[in-house]
């Protein structure tokens, strides 16, 4: 077997080559074409036999093995792809083409979901969940289905996505929940400005998570962090339409694991409802937020750039009347420049019981086009450093 470097550059030179007889990986890596396992590219045809008896295959090697999904458009109900069995400890999806979800899909959680894998890749392609039509008619009913997220990773280890497009997702696009070491890069989501709970990327109960370089275009949270997550690196991402990158929503239970250590570098949101928020429910809670760190980030025509809401309760119906557990800290915001679409540019509303502390400003320029730029504090315990524009409250 060649070493992991060498392994990985061999991955790129299958899914990017234009023929699988090459000698250089023949013996290293196994390649498996979906169409050799019965899939049709017309999106007209179920595929989804095919994709998991590809799946089967290549992990029934002991060598690292491959799936190539060549162009055109597959068909697929909903996918469960699990380590039994599995050999081998790398397997690369190479996507040429786009995978559609079926017309009506049964009542998973996940369209497309890979439960207790290590070393899984998926490069290149596009995933379309025809989220349209759930979308319109929760709009119009309460009657409808919830809906799936489209591509999901439980417990899983040594993940990486890479130039994967996801589009129209009836839920989340993109979950890892219980993983290790994820790295996420070059990644394009899109979902109508309107649609419900097509957050991007969640991330929980996951650490040392990796996203960059990556454009989110959405109805709700471009990234969203869930409690559990620790030694999260966000860096280069763009967001908008969207609800911005969010810690949150947490205080959902009494017994609730913490964040900490989340860094957000160079992110830019344009026409956002937030920038970067920290959010809790006013419930008693054990969780924590702590040593995070946004960096030098861009607002252009944001409703909320800076937000910490300790009195979450969207749409103010069934709100909690009881102040939120949540203790946060130790948050750090530095470079970070634009424009508000509110007169409120930074919102820090902390718990009463448990006020922030450690919150630190420093080279914060928001202004606001149509009126002078401020702040709002609550029980926020923190201090500036340089430049702060609005100034401070804290």
């Amino acid at each position: 077997m060649a070493d992991l470097s060498t392994l990985l550059a061999l991955i790129f030179l299958v899914c990017f080559s234009h023929s699988h007889s090459h000698p250089s990986y023949s013996d290293a890596i196994r390649v498996h074409n979906v169409i050799s396992y019965g899939a049709k590219p017309d999106g007209i045809t179920d595929s989804t036999s095919a994709f998991l008896n590809a799946w089967g295959a290549a992990c029934a090697s002991a060598n690292a093995s491959t799936i190539t999904v060549p162009k055109g458009t597959y068909l697929l109900a909903s996918l469960a792809f699990n380590a039994d069995y599995c050999k081998t400890s790398h397997i690369t999806f190479c996507i040429h083409g786009t995978l559609v979800a079926a017309p009506v899909l049964p009542q998973p959680t996940s369209w497309l979901s890979f439960h207790g894998v290590t070393g899984v890749s998926i490069i290149g392609g596009a995933l379309d969940a025809k989220g349209p039509p759930l979308w319109a008619c929760k709009a119009s009913t309460t009657n409808c289905p919830t809906g799936a997220t489209t591509l999901s990773f439980t417990n899983s280890n040594n993940i990486r996505i890479h130039g994967l497009v996801s589009i129209n997702s009836q839920m989340f696009h993109i979950v890892f929940n219980g993983c290790q070491n994820v790295h996420v890069e070059r990644v394009k989501i899109i979902a109508a400005g309107d649609s419900p709970n097509t957050d991007g990327i969640h991330v929980q109960l996951s650490q040392d998570v990796t996203i960059m370089k990556s454009t989110i275009k959405t109805g709700d949270d471009c990234i969203s962090i869930g409690p559990g997550t620790k030694n999260l690196w966000i860096e280069r991402v763009r967001c908008g339409p969207g609800h911005g990158i969010s810690i949150g929503s947490l205080a959902k239970d009494m017994d609730e694991a913490g964040v900490q250590n989340v860094t957000v570098k160079n992110a830019v949101f344009i026409g956002t409802q937030n920038g970067l928020r920290i959010k809790s429910w006013a419930r008693p809670s054990n969780g924590f937020v702590k040593r995070v760190r946004f960096l030098g980030a861009v607002m252009k025509n944001v409703q909320n750039p800076i937000v910490i809401d300790q009195s979450y309760c969207p749409h103010n119906i069934n709100c909690p009347t009881q102040v939120s557990g949540v203790k946060i800290s130790d948050v750090v915001y530095w470079g970070i420049r634009g424009t508000s679409a509110t007169q409120i540019a930074i919102k820090f509303d902390c718990s009463s019981k448990n006020p922030c502390t450690g919150i630190r400003l420093g080279n914060v320029n928001l202004t606001s086009p149509s009126q002078v730029a401020q702040s709002l504090c609550t029980n926020a315990i923190g201090k500036t450093l340089g430049l702060v524009q609005p100034n401070s409250c804290l």
